[in-house]
């Protein structure tokens, strides 16, 4: 890992004065102290927490939740339930990086959320008025999530029977038991804001579907259909610098991804099916997708832009008490479409993924969480005999081990968190460390760190190492 101390420490004094700045009130003002271009691999399932993962014990749009809102709403006046909060945060490299800025998040945010029940029908909007300091401009692209407004959700439910929901428009979904690990959730991610230190909640990206769910005494069901595909916000180089295969070496600003994106709607569309039900205190689920590959896996040989190549998963999970905690298994199997043989050097392989978990409090405001990741390549004689010369190959397996420790004091008001990914194969970790404070019911700051170890440049979290970065942030939610 690079040293850089002068250099870190003024980009970190940077970002701590942007930071105080902020709070002030004065605005944002740039400091000065101054990934694989066709394919950034991004983790092969990096999922939601689990807090995300689990269903809400009443499906939206039935009757409780529609009290609730009508009641919130008459409360504060108004003919439909406000809520909302205000969000800064500013953070800086530790360590040189020639291809990217020295500060790698400057911004604020105030997201409002509207919501109003009405004839049997919630309607729900949701969005982001931002001001990136980092950005490169302030046009909106609801796409990205760039600009100076991010729509983050535009919804209607309703449930045309008793044992039927429907949720149409912008909405943000999630399934699967990984915590932040995905296998069968197939759903948009955000990978950048992810490692820059935005909120974790940020790490779901929206989608423009229709989901239906479906509730029988034998099995449930929830079946998504997105009309056009939704790629994940995935790392290009513009904030994050990485490395490009076909270069050979990490890059950044000065080779920014372009890519090929299907985009014909009813023709580039995506479906996602769950089956589940519980056995016992035990939850069992069958996954099913049909759509892409969601970040970029694959080149066009002629133009040499990033594509996204036709992909199907399907997946089952398992989840439920084991001794003193909860334990989870999920698997899938990734048929790339386009590359069955694994043969083509200019797609992606098809892979097999597996995720043991297992979760405890190990003493009082305590927790442990610890899962094995692998990801096995299909086809792998074949993929190491059509790989361009001088191109580092993938292990057949890779290996990701993790680590979650979260401590709560002060009458849980304080929360020290630290989630470590390990790679034994790779020879490279990830750490996410996290201190957040709740001054009171309204008000919240926490520091964090994204930080990146690795022997070789190539490897995934290895060629992060350039993107170290620590960030303060303060809400005030309402």
């Amino acid at each position: 890992m690079k040293a850089g101390a002068r250099k870190a420490g003024c980009a970190w004094m940077n970002a701590s004065a942007l930071f105080l700045s902020l709070l002030g009130g004065i605005g944002l003002g740039t400091a000065s102290c101054t990934l694989w271009a066709a394919e950034p691999s991004l983790p092969a399932g990096l999922g939601a927490p689990t807090d995300d993962v689990t269903e809400p014990a009443l499906p939206a749009g039935l009757g409780g939740k529609a009290e609730q809102i009508s009641g919130e709403a008459a409360s504060s006046g108004l003919p439909f339930r406000l809520r909302g909060f205000w969000d800064v945060r500013g953070g800086g490299r530790l360590s040189d990086d020639p291809h990217q800025r020295d500060l790698s998040i400057a911004e604020t945010r105030l997201q409002l959320e509207l919501e109003k029940y009405l004839a049997g029908v919630s309607l729900k909007l949701t969005g982001d008025f931002l001001y990136d300091d980092l950005a490169d401009n302030q046009r909106v692209d609801l796409e990205t999530g760039e600009g100076v407004f991010d729509l983050r959700e535009a919804s209607l439910v309703f449930s045309p029977s008793a044992d039927i929901d429907v949720k149409l428009g912008r909405q943000t979904l999630t399934w699967g038991t990984g915590d932040l690990v995905f296998i069968n959730d197939l759903f948009p991610k955000d990978w950048v804001s992810f490692f820059i230190g935005r909120d974790v909640e940020y790490l779901k990206a929206p989608s423009d579907a229709f989901k239906l769910s479906a509730f029988t005494a034998a099995v449930n069901l929830d079946l998504v259909y997105t009309p056009r595909f939704d790629s994940d916000r995935f790392i290009d180089g513009r904030r994050l610098s990485f490395f490009d295969a076909g270069r050979g070496r990490l890059v950044g600003r000065e080779a920014v991804v372009q890519t090929e994106r299907p985009t014909d709607e009813f023709q580039d569309d995506e479906w996602a099916a769950r089956l589940y039900r519980n056995v016992d205190a035990y939850e069992v689920a069958l996954y099913g997708y049909h759509g892409f590959w969601k970040s970029p896996a694959g080149v066009e040989p002629s133009s040499g832009r990033a594509t996204f190549p036709p992909l199907s998963v399907l997946g089952a999970s398992l989840r439920g008490p084991v001794g003193a905690g909860i334990g989870n298994v999920e698997l899938g199997y990734y048929d790339s479409r386009d590359d069955r043989a694994g043969d083509d050097p200019a797609v992606r392989n098809s892979e097999l993924r597996l995720l043991l978990g297992y979760e405890q409090e190990i003493a009082r405001n305590l927790t442990l969480g610890l899962q094995y990741y692998l990801e096995r390549l299909r086809g792998y004689e074949a993929y190491r005999r059509a790989l361009p010369s001088g191109v580092p190959a993938r292990d057949e397996n890779r290996h990701v081990l993790t680590q979650r420790l979260t401590w709560l004091t002060l009458s849980q008001n304080l929360e020290w968190s630290l989630f470590v990914f390990y790679s034994p194969s790779d020879r490279d970790a990830y750490l996410r460390p996290r201190v957040g404070y709740k001054v009171d019911d309204h008000l919240s700051v926490e520091v964090g760190g994204n930080l990146f170890l690795g022997e070789k440049e190539e490897t995934f979290f290895g060629q992060f190492q350039d993107n170290n970065n620590l960030y303060l942030a303060m809400r005030y939610g309402f």
